[in-house]
């Protein structure tokens, strides 16, 4: 198993600087991993970074609360794009989830997936604060809004990604999405473990170590 063709080597933090950015690529060149994913005031760096490499860019949206209004969101995504975003994974609004609203939020994955056009969406449903019963609401609106994935965890919520978790996700969308699985994956095990339960995507930045110990 190759781990590093499913990592997004990640780089989220508020005082990750320019210069970060530009060790991250470097990282992601040199062990060939699928994506790095950046704020968007880093997109257009990090694709200068990874001209000709064949790394991928992915760009956070509404993140990481989900909770600006939709409008904020699509011209987010847009921006993202066009300054080279190969891949948008944006936070849906968790407190129109919770209130029952799943109208609103499979509206809100599509206009962002129409926005985007054939750019990948990956959509974020931050499962720490959701149960059960949300969590299969919220992959069912990301199927019926025609996104690419479904995305356990910002990494800044109260919890990560869990095995359990990645397993309900996939018993829900099937073949029909990916599922991504995102927070606390630090090492070459639980990476794998995530795989074989049906991840294709690792959202991480332990990167290095975990393909280091593959």
């Amino acid at each position: 198993m190759q781990l590093n063709q499913y990592i997004d080597h990640t780089s989220l933090k508020a005082v990750a600087t320019p210069g970060d950015i530009i060790q991250l690529c470097k990282e992601a060149k040199k062990h060939q991993f699928y994506a790095v994913c950046v704020n968007g005031s880093y997109v257009r760096l990090a694709g200068e970074a990874l001209k000709g490499s064949g790394v991928k860019v992915a760009a956070v949206i509404g993140f990481p609360l989900g909770a600006m209004d939709t409008r904020s969101k699509i011209f987010e995504a847009r921006e993202c794009t066009a300054s080279g975003a190969d891949e948008i994974d944006m936070v849906i609004n968790i407190g129109e989830l919770k209130d029952g609203n799943l109208k609103f939020v499979e509206d809100e994955i599509s206009e962002i997936k129409k926005a985007i056009g054939t750019k990948v969406l990956k959509v974020i449903i931050e499962t720490c604060y959701l149960t059960e019963d949300e969590k299969i609401a919220a992959c069912k609106c990301a199927l019926n809004a025609k996104a690419d994935f479904v995305k356990t965890s910002t990494g800044f919520g109260s919890g990560g990604a869990t095995f359990e978790d990645v397993k309900l996700m996939k018993s829900i969308v099937g073949d029909k999405l990916q599922v991504k699985a995102s927070g606390g994956i630090k090492d070459a095990e639980t990476a794998a473990n995530y795989i074989k339960l049906g991840a294709s995507r690792l959202g991480t930045s332990s990167g290095i170590f975990i393909i280091s110990k593959s």
